[in-house]
């Protein structure tokens, strides 16, 4: 095996989209970032060893020793440079709770909330992990928060499935490659990206050249092609239709966390015995859950009612660089009204397949240049207005299938916890062996009764997997 680093994370500059999250977070914190992994263990690692083994993965994968640079005083695209005083000391930490009894998650959710909710500091490598111990029966969890800037969902699974270990046992054989050295800025160099990588005057040149001579041989064709394209970006570029919830449209700066367990089986087969996919199944779930708790608030719903839903669709394609950020927003009028499982789920598949068959699906990819490119405060007002019409933003994430360990301690559930981009709710769902590990990051603004809503969640999911005969019941995380 290769004692060269992993090749994760190795573009050097940003992309459009990641200097986006990056500066509008900058000026307005309502838009920060963080994307956080709640791993319980079976057991307590050795600290010695855990401090050990995450100086490897930083080796390994040497994103995790680079910080953001914004060069030439903001002109520019910001990159990735190695961090001349990285300190493991700072981003890995560990604390424990006294006495956590049965119900352990009253006590480790708190600290999972303001560790997410805590900003980065923007001068130093964007990650951060945490220990907690004394969970009962010596268990105990391990916290990775990442910025959205690193990856996406699925380039999270992606690091983790190279850096988590098949056995309990300690390898020896691993790989171990060396610290990678630090470099010092270039202003030479920045200057060349800036003017050869940013001005672009070349191949935008030859894009417009291109363009043209393609629509005076066609002209019917490049106008009719032009016009459906247009048509369809202004669907995936604008906020979801229908109206928003009432009962959601309050917005805050807090953020509270609610876990699920769900049988990965049972919910794949009720959606299937409807013609539905997985994914169908999930977002069905989660609808039924916001009807019932609309109602439990006081606030039923119509059957025609909708949330205005935002699903991501990842669009990686076999040979791009792993890492990163690589998805287009899917955008429903979701049918939360339709108490039917069967027929929600059906909606939400049609909804679905429209959305992938747009065909400006990546059109977003287009207008991300030019608006990294605005200032600040013109940033968060034009982007934060697509993200602040969703009520609810849900994700689906394959993950690990087979078991896994982090220095001998068996990784039992997963929780997905991603950021609130002004939506009241964003919800995701991780795969772990036979089990969906479902984590739903609420703006505590919108959703005043967080044990409220982990019911009517819950049962959003018993609706779905009624289809299915002879379901274990879903599991709130407690």
């Amino acid at each position: 095996m290769s004692d060269a680093p992993a090749g994760w994370g190795a573009a050097r500059e940003m992309s459009p989209f990641e200097v986006m999250m990056w500066r509008a977070e900058g000026d307005d914190p309502r838009f920060r970032s963080p994307v956080l992994a709640v791993e319980l263990l079976d057991a307590k690692p050795d600290w010695d060893r855990l401090v050990a083994a995450v100086d490897w993965a930083t080796r390994m994968v040497p994103r995790f020793r680079e910080r953001i640079r914004e060069p030439l005083g903001g002109l520019g695209t910001p990159y990735w440079i190695h961090d001349l005083e990285f300190d493991l000391h700072y981003h890995l930490r560990r604390v424990r709770i006294p006495g956590a009894g049965p119900g352990f998650w009253a006590e480790l959710s708190p600290i999972a909330e303001q560790f997410m909710m805590t900003p980065f500091d923007r001068e130093r490598p964007p990650w951060e992990a945490m220990l907690v111990e004394g969970l009962p029966g010596g268990r105990a969890a391990f916290l990775l928060k990442l910025h959205h800037v690193l990856t996406d969902g699925l380039g999270v699974v992606q690091l983790l499935s190279q850096l988590h270990s098949r056995k309990r046992e300690h390898d020896d054989t691993k790989p171990q490659p060396a610290a990678p050295e630090p470099t010092s800025p270039d202003p030479l160099a920045e200057v060349d990206r800036l003017v050869r990588r940013e001005a672009g005057i070349v191949p935008a040149a030859a894009r417009a050249a291109r363009d043209v001579v393609g629509a005076l041989t066609h002209p019917l064709s490049a106008a009719r092609d032009t016009a459906r394209y247009l048509d369809s970006a202004l669907r995936v570029l604008s906020p979801p239709p229908g109206r928003g919830s009432e009962l959601l449209r309050p917005r805050g700066m807090s953020w509270r966390f609610v876990a699920l367990d769900v049988d990965f089986a049972d919910l794949r087969a009720a959606g299937k015995s409807v013609g539905g996919s997985f994914n169908d199944a999930f977002v069905a779930s989660l609808l039924g859950g916001f009807r019932l708790y609309h109602e439990a608030m006081g606030h039923p719903v119509t059957g025609d009612a909708t949330l205005r839903t935002s699903v991501p669709v990842s669009v990686r394609r076999e040979g791009d660089a792993a890492g990163g950020n690589r998805w287009a927003p899917a955008r429903l009028a979701a049918p939360m009204g339709i108490a039917d499982p069967a027929r929600r789920i059906r909606e939400v598949g049609e909804q679905m397949r429209a959305a992938r068959e747009e065909p400006a699906l990546e059109s977003p990819d287009v207008v991300a240049p030019l608006l990294a490119r605005l200032p600040g405060p013109l940033l968060t007002l034009v982007a934060g207005g697509s993200t602040q019409g969703n009520d609810l933003q849900a994700s689906n994430v394959p993950g690990l299938r087979s078991e896994a360990f982090l220095c001998g301690a068996r990784i039992d559930r997963v929780y997905p916890f991603a950021p609130l981009p002004g939506c009241a709710a964003m919800i995701s769902v991780v795969t772990h062996g036979d089990q969906c590990c479902v984590g739903a990051n609420v703006d505590a603004a919108a959703i005043t009764d967080r044990e409220e809503f982990a019911r009517c969640l819950a049962g959003g999911f018993a609706e779905v997997l009624a289809l299915q005969p002879g379901a274990a019941e879903p599991m709130i995380v407690g």
